[in-house]
Formats: structure tokens, C-alpha cells, sequence
């Protein structure tokens, strides 16, 4: 069995606050490379330029794990059992359809089950085991920790919401992942400029639900931020993903200013 080098990348803080970036990879195993449909090999899934966005976190001071390899080879922010998180339609541990219900693989070219195993002890393994450990780091160090984990999705997405999606979606799994002060604290710092909403459509995946407990002072919210946004829709019609030079830095601004509120937060 190959084994599968660097799953992510890591950065160690000086603050009580984890960043997690489960869907940011880009990178594919040679059994994925080689089965995937036309449509899939432009990632078209992936949270596009989240540690771009995000680079104000390590200036900070908060700690920040991202993911190197695409939720094609194994989504990170699923249970390892496959446990369906929604009653809704969704995509699992390893995606069969993208999120306009097209195949991701080729017939008959999925990886095989050997192949699978060993992303879940190579890549998600590893993933969440940093995670439990920086975590315990910085509530031995704090007496607490927080758990921020980034996401992005298309505006659009008729498998999984109707219509137009809301800029910036809280989850905290119905309020059962972080105490209330750090909700009020994010959606407080929220300009004008934006819409905004918790615990709708995105409530958490598996990494705010499993990580986030209150009551031992382990506090985890998601934010699922609308691609519209930030990308350039231009680009975008024509199959590109970039940043546009204008919304971009102002969302720069936003997730600073939103970070800087999150370690404002008093908590036990």
C-alpha cells in the first residue's frame, strides 16, 4: 500500500483559535486522477481560495489546518462510518455526484474499496487527529479553544437549497457546538453590505458537530460563505475560478474583522 504524503498543511498558533479548511485541496490521488468525468476534473466542488481568504488568520495568531487533497478522494467534514448529516440530499464521505447530481467518476473507474481505505487511514484519519490534538493544545494552554471551520459554496445550488444562497451561513448544530456569545459576537461584526443566517440550510458538518462541546470548553461554529461574494462572475461563466479584484478584498476584510470578534469572546 503507497502511502499518501502531507494530507494537509498545519500552523501551529499563540491564540485559543483552530481554523479548518476541509475542503480547500486540490491535489488528487492517481486512482481519482484517472476516473474522473470531464466535469469533475475542474474541481467544480472545491471551497475555492478559503486560505487565500483566510490569510489574516496566521497574523493573528490562530492556529490553521488545511486540506491538501480534493473532497473527491474523501470528504474530511464527513463521519468516517458514512452517516448521512441530513435528511436532505448531500454528498457523502467519498462523492458519487457532484453538486448538480452528475457523476464524479467515470463508470466502472471509481477507486476500489482498498483504495478508499486507505484515504480514510491516510488522509481523514490524520486530518482529525490534528485537529483533536491542537485543540486539546490550546485548551491546556487557554483553559478553552475554538473551532472555526471554513467553508464556500456556489450561490446556486438546486440539489441542496433553493434559489439564491445567503452570504455568510452560521452553523452550530442548532446551538449545541459553541456557546451563544460567540455567535453573537460574528454575526454582530457582520456589515450591512452582506446578508446572513444561522443554523439554516447549513447547521455544521461532522468536524463542528464532533468537535464542538460546550460543556468540556471546546466551542466549534461553521461558516459556509456564498462564492458569490468573493469570485468574478465573469470568469466564472466561462468556466474559471478567480478572485474579483474588487468583492475579494472586502471579504478579506470582513473574515479579519470576524476573526478578531471571535478572540474578543469571553469564555469559561
Amino acid at each position: 500500500m503507497s502511502q499518501i504524503a502531507s494530507p494537509f498543511e498545519f500552523h501551529s498558533g499563540s491564540v485559543p483559535l483552530l481554523i479548518s479548511m476541509p475542503h480547500s485541496g486540490t491535489q488528487l490521488t492517481p486512482e481519482v486522477a484517472q476516473g474522473l468525468t470531464p466535469a469533475a476534473q475542474a474541481l467544480p466542488d472545491t471551497d475555492w481560495f478559503i486560505p487565500t481568504l483566510y490569510q489574516s488568520a496566521e497574523k493573528l495568531g490562530a492556529s490553521v489546518i488545511s486540506a491538501n487533497y480534493s473532497r473527491y478522494v474523501v470528504d474530511l467534514n464527513r463521519p468516517v462510518d458514512d452517516k448521512p448529516l441530513y435528511t436532505t440530499k448531500t454528498t457523502g464521505l467519498f462523492p458519487e455526484i457532484l453538486f448538480d447530481s452528475t457523476p464524479v467518476f467515470t463508470e466502472g473507474k471509481a477507486p476500489s474499496a482498498q483504495d478508499r481505505e486507505r484515504y480514510k487511514q491516510q488522509i481523514w484519519h490524520p486530518y482529525h487527529d490534528q485537529i483533536a490534538s491542537e485543540l486539546e493544545r490550546l485548551k491546556s494552554a487557554f483553559g478553552y479553544a475554538i473551532l472555526f471551520d471554513a467553508h464556500s459554496i456556489a450561490v446556486r445550488v438546486p440539489m441542496l437549497f433553493e434559489g439564491k444562497l445567503t452570504d455568510f451561513n452560521w452553523g452550530t448544530n442548532q446551538g449545541d457546538s459553541c456557546q451563544k456569545s460567540l455567535v453573537d459576537a460574528v454575526t454582530s461584526i457582520i456589515t450591512d453590505e452582506y446578508s446572513q443566517v444561522v443554523n439554516a440550510r447549513f447547521k455544521g458538518g461532522f468536524i463542528t458537530r464532533g468537535f464542538g462541546n460546550p460543556g468540556s470548553n471546546i466551542h466549534a461554529i461553521q461558516l459556509e460563505l456564498s462564492q458569490d461574494t468573493y469570485l468574478n462572475n465573469e470568469a466564472l461563466a466561462q468556466g474559471r475560478y478567480e478572485l474579483d479584484s474588487q468583492k475579494a478584498p472586502a471579504i478579506q476584510r470582513q473574515i479579519k474583522a470576524i476573526l478578531k470578534a471571535v478572540l474578543e469572546v469571553k469564555l469559561p
